[in-house]
């Protein structure tokens, strides 16, 4: 059985994603909900994956958390009471020191867009260090024209012009100023609960106190009232929502912006879809008042929300600028901003200059990624298994109380607990009990939302039917367990 392979699946799954039917009658009739029903220690094993990692001989986890605590920043944060060492990765699976196999469904932080180490991607890199590892946009290379063409070949619209740069604080930053430049206007509409970057410019986007440390910060950044359905003042109410931009454009600007910027699916704020109709309106009040509007595709492009290749696409709308970063290039130190030629006019009256942007190695592992995405049509795979997981986690919905929201699109989904359905109190204890237990069988998941009681479930891409009732078999049985 291959590793990698046009669907990443295996024969193991058989006929299973024929269909969202085939998928409920699974979630029916799985034996492991069965046997979880009376809780106890889980014996599952995962599912089988052909691959033994190599022998580890470096330093021990406790030597390893000794050095960081020593010469790493204070600020860093690691998951679960212990920490995990990871040592190795392959397709949606990680190995720690020991040999262990975990079932990634955190991608990384939604970063492993393809898989851990797929061989295209690695020879790609491999393939470019040997020939040429740095130079920068003063000497003509191939790699980084072709990727730019690749890549907005993929973009809808006139946004036929790239900016290549380093992570998505940096590409979001850079947005920002070319809707500054473009338009004249200071002002900048961002969302409650948005999450954008660590920069001292875009940490002023962010609307979560977490992310903000102790200084002035967001000169020109207004919040408007986060379109959530499941925790928002208007419910699903997407007009309601922008509404609020109206009022706020009066009440806190000269009544002109630069822009408005936002996740098509809020990430790191929990998953938040949101409300129907919301951006569309939204789009059209932002132009009104002259600026342009920023899609923050950090998280949500390629194919990841199985219904479009961009997350913005979902909503209807045509964005004058998109970021991208993470899954871009599969765990690269790679970003990107694509905008149209007009507004990228507006900086041309300066220099402007990225040491490492779009360097040729970098630019070899994005074209890969592009590719496998495509040969492997990552985007269906998304869609099909995401739309399994999405039944299966909302019949668990149904099952458990403590559940309050199931939601997302694709691979890209959240799981709310709380303590009271009516009150939706945040469940952010027994969260962190689960995300032990969930540690225990296997499964390293993600958390968010500012109250931290959200399961963030974004695994690689390639993550198949049985990898999902897996996930929810052990998460079953987790929350049966008693909290």
């Amino acid at each position: 059985m291959a590793l990698f392979g046009p669907l990443f699946t295996g024969p193991r799954i058989g006929t299973a994603i024929a269909g969202l039917v085939a998928g409920t009658q699974r979630s029916l009739t799985s034996s492991a909900l069965q046997h979880a029903e009376v809780p106890g220690k889980w014996t599952q094993s995962l599912p089988a994956f052909p691959y033994t990692p190599r022998p580890y001989s470096g330093p021990s986890a406790d030597e390893v958390m000794a050095l960081r605590k020593q010469h790493l920043s204070p600020s860093l944060f690691h998951h679960f009471k212990k920490p995990l060492m990871i040592v190795e990765g392959k397709g949606q699976y990680l190995f720690d020191e020991r040999g262990r196999r975990y079932l990634d469904a955190f991608a990384g932080i939604v970063t492993v867009s393809v898989g851990h180490c797929h061989p295209e991607v690695v020879k790609a890199i491999h393939d470019q260090n040997e020939l040429l590892q740095h130079t920068t946009t003063i000497y003509l290379n191939h790699q980084i024209a072709e990727y730019a063409k690749e890549l907005t070949d993929r973009m809808p619209g006139n946004l036929k012009c790239v900016y290549f740069v380093n992570s998505g604080s940096e590409a979001n930053d850079m947005a920002m100023m070319l809707a500054r430049m473009h338009t004249g206007n200071w002002d900048l509409i961002c969302l409650r609960n948005a999450y954008h970057g660590m920069s001292i410019a875009t940490m002023g986007t962010c609307g979560q106190h977490t992310w903000k440390q102790a200084m002035p910060q967001g000169f020109g950044v207004h919040h408007a009232v986060n379109p959530d359905p499941y925790r928002g003042c208007f419910g699903n109410d997407g007009l309601a929502y922008a509404n609020d931009v109206k009022d706020l454009i009066g009440a806190a600007t000269p009544g002109r912006v630069a822009g408005f910027m936002s996740e098509s699916i809020q990430g790191v704020g929990g998953t938040i879809s949101l409300a129907d109709g919301y951006l569309p309106e939204v789009y059209k009040t932002i132009r009104e008042a002259g600026g342009i509007c920023i899609a923050d595709e950090v998280q949500t492009g390629f194919g990841r929300t199985g219904s479009h290749y961009w997350g913005f696409q979902s909503h209807n709308v045509m964005p004058d600028i998109v970021t991208m970063a993470k899954g871009i290039g599969n765990g690269l130190p790679l970003a990107a901003v694509v905008t149209t030629p007009e507004i990228a006019a507006s900086m041309a009256g300066r220099l402007h200059f990225n040491t490492y942007g779009g360097n040729p190695v970098c630019s070899a592992g994005g074209r890969a990624v592009l590719r496998v995405v495509d040969k492997e049509q990552r985007q269906k795979h998304c869609a099909e298994v995401g739309a399994h997981l999405l039944t299966r986690l909302g019949a668990l919905q149904n099952k458990h109380d403590i559940i309050g929201d199931v939601r997302g699109k694709g691979l890209m989904l959240g799981v709310e607990f709380v303590k009271d359905r009516h009150t939706k109190v945040p469940a952010k204890e027994e969260l962190g009990e689960v995300f032990e237990r969930m540690r225990e069988s296997g499964v390293l998941m993600g958390k968010g939302g500012l109250h931290g009681n959200v399961f963030r479930i974004k695994p690689p891409m390639c993550f198949t039917m049985d990898d999902a009732d897996y996930l929810v078999d052990a998460l079953d049985h987790a929350i049966s367990r008693g909290l």
